[in-house]
């Protein structure tokens, strides 16, 4: 790979010049802890730190434009990326590099093959994507502002599958994010609980069918009391395990999920425990 050759630049103290336009600049930099005031409001930061909170606290109190580190296996807990969402949080654009694409402690490396990983909305917003070249990811950091939106605004709605007489599945982060055009028509999959308080969520926009998450289940099965509760409403749905697909994202438990739990309307059109939440989707969709 080459090293930007046109845009290359020397060393500067700790900080190596990547590219360098009117807006700002790439800098590289071996440790997360080498930026600095320089950076403030105008540069995309790489580093060849892992992404965990603690260097994102340093790297925010600068506030750069964007911020992208390496993921570092992700580890437990995945503390290796956790800076992803401190950076989002702060409105701060970021992605991970995955860290067997790079030399770790060399940024300049990171710059030039490093492979994304991990994004966080901010990112996404922007136009990056995981498997994108690092060094596309900080050009598009670097040339695009994010759109400010709202949390009600991020919804992540996405149609996954078209059925009969117009029926979607589609997958919202949230049950609350439902709208009117679900009411009898759609299978909504999403990531929260499906406790009690989903219920006036779920009676309101009536769904053709639904899958939430069992949260972990909770005492008492409180996670899911809410199947049995609309199940009275003539509401078919069920619940994915928590432990397979990620709280608040409703693409996740799509993809990820599977099913822990299930209402007599669901179980009727053939989803069981032990299902893929995609399959799961498809059969009540079709029901």
């Amino acid at each position: 790979m080459g090293r930007f050759s046109e845009h290359y630049h020397q060393r500067m103290d700790l900080q190596t010049v990547i590219v360098e336009e009117a807006r700002g600049r790439i800098v590289a930099i071996d440790s997360a802890y080498h930026v600095d005031e320089r950076n403030t409001g105008r540069d995309v930061v790489v580093s060849a730190s892992y992404s965990g909170v603690l260097p994102a606290r340093f790297v925010a109190e600068r506030a750069p434009r964007a911020a992208i580190g390496l993921d570092c296996g992700i580890g437990p807990e995945g503390a290796g990326i956790a800076g992803l969402w401190y950076y989002e949080a702060l409105g701060i654009p970021a992605a991970t590099a995955d860290v067997m694409t790079v030399l770790l402690g060399d940024g300049v490396d990171v710059v030039e093959n490093g492979v994304v990983s991990r994004v966080n909305a901010p990112a996404a917003a922007c136009g990056v994507q995981p498997g994108m070249p690092v060094r596309d990811a900080a050009l598009i950091l670097l040339r695009t502002d994010p759109v400010a939106r709202s949390a009600a605004e991020i919804t992540n709605r996405t149609v996954m599958e078209e059925g009969p007489d117009g029926r979607q599945v589609v997958c919202a982060d949230s049950i609350a994010f439902g709208t009117d055009e679900d009411t009898d028509r759609n299978v909504l999959v999403t990531a929260g609980h499906t406790g009690r308080s989903a219920v006036p969520y779920l009676r309101k926009v009536r769904p053709w069918g639904f899958i939430c998450s069992d949260g972990g289940r909770g005492r008492d099965d409180s996670g899911i009391a809410g199947l049995k509760i609309v199940e009275e409403d003539g509401l078919a749905g069920a619940t994915v395990d928590a432990r397979t697909a990620r709280m608040g994202d409703g693409l996740s438990s799509y993809h990820d999920g599977i099913i822990s739990a299930v209402n007599a309307g669901a179980r009727a059109r053939g989803v069981e425990i032990g299902m893929r939440a995609a399959e799961a989707a498809h059969l009540l969709l079709q029901g």
